[in-house]
């Protein structure tokens, strides 16, 4: 007897100007190096619940009724043609990439039960490893890892699992952050000696990552504090992140030796870097999260090198996963919570 086709579940954005919606979907099929994942547990991104004209201007291109939703973790329910070294059952965490531009597809945003994921943009998860704190990683570490590795980017060597120590630093600006927590994590697994800034009460968990020295992102004298911990090493590249973050880093990278390349996940980088003076040779790129699955970068990261480092512990689901509630519903109150401001963690909802 066949397997009944399970019920499928979304939030969604029916229209434009419109609130969520708990509604009835499609199941879907997966295609060629695709997968379909019952989701189990969802990281909430400020993007994913950004107000509703505000997509008009970070997403144009979306259609509705969407779905968004960027970071899941569960088991995978079906495999598509094309995905070998994936089957029924495997414990995973992917980015759902339904609101990029080139996919634009409800049946792969994340805020549902059944999503369709590239099989590519996926990783297996060790046992021990909750859904919950799967769940905070695909966005932030894509965002990371598309900055720090892509040929655009920084273009730094990419992590293994057994890196070479290189006489290198990186700067990560933000590292309390999300993707600071990521940028920090992959730079050490690359072989980097990082150097990253934060707030004294994250100092401690910053160290815990793998940063070598850490300054106040709040001194006045910051930027010299930076300068001094870098050295005499050569400079790889520097990752700016979070408001007002740029304009110190591109100093810091235009007095000392070395990279002068920054990434940036500043909001509104674009608009805004004419309205600063950009030192001589600082060369600045801005970082968009999804672009890493149609080059190299994806797959090396989610396929070749998150597996393993999860199973060894080199590799940590960070920041901390905090739980602020239960199915498609509590998404609208979570974003809500998320505008106000979290440090050093991640909201998460269960499935």
């Amino acid at each position: 007897m066949a397997r009944p086709i399970p019920e499928n579940h979304a939030l969604w954005l029916p229209k434009k100007r419109r609130s969520f919606e708990v509604g009835s979907a499609p199941y879907p099929t997966p295609g060629l190096n695709e997968i379909v994942v019952r989701n189990r547990a969802v990281g909430l991104n400020l993007i994913d619940g950004i107000p509703r004209l505000a997509y008009r201007l970070v997403l144009p291109w979306l259609t509705f009724p969407a779905v968004v939703g960027q970071d899941v973790a569960g088991e995978i329910e079906a495999v598509g043609s094309g995905s070998h070294d994936l089957t029924v059952g495997d414990r995973v965490l992917g980015h759902a990439l339904g609101t990029e531009k080139s996919i634009n597809r409800a049946s792969q945003g994340g805020f549902q039960e059944y999503v369709i994921l590239k099989a590519h943009m996926v990783s297996r998860i060790p046992d021990f490893l909750s859904f919950e704190r799967a769940a905070v990683l695909p966005l932030q570490l894509s965002t990371a890892a598309s900055g720090m590795f892509q040929a655009n980017g920084l273009a730094l060597v990419l992590p293994t699992a057994d890196p070479i120590d290189r006489d290198e630093t990186v700067l990560v600006w933000g590292g309390s952050t999300g993707v600071g927590s990521n940028a920090i994590q992959l730079a050490r697994n690359a072989g980097y000696r990082v150097v990253a800034t934060a707030s004294p009460r994250n100092f401690e968990y910053l160290q815990t990552l793998g940063a070598d020295e850490v300054v106040d992102r709040n001194s006045p004298t910051a930027v010299k504090e930076l300068v001094t911990a870098i050295g005499d090493r050569f400079l790889a590249g520097s990752v700016a992140i979070g408001n007002g973050s740029l304009p110190k880093v591109m100093k810091v990278a235009a007095r000392v030796a070395g990279s002068r390349r920054v990434s940036s996940s500043a909001p509104a980088i674009l608009t805004h870097l004419s309205a600063w003076r950009v030192p001589r040779g600082v060369c600045v790129s801005g970082i968009w999260g999804g672009s890493l699955k149609d080059n190299e970068v994806g797959p090396a990261i989610y396929n070749d090198f998150l597996p393993a480092a999860l199973g060894t512990g080199a590799y940590q689901a960070q920041p901390p996963a905090e739980v602020v509630g239960s199915g498609l519903r509590a998404i609208p109150a979570g974003l809500e919570r998320l505008r106000h401001g979290v440090s050093a963690k991640k909201l998460v909802i269960t499935l």
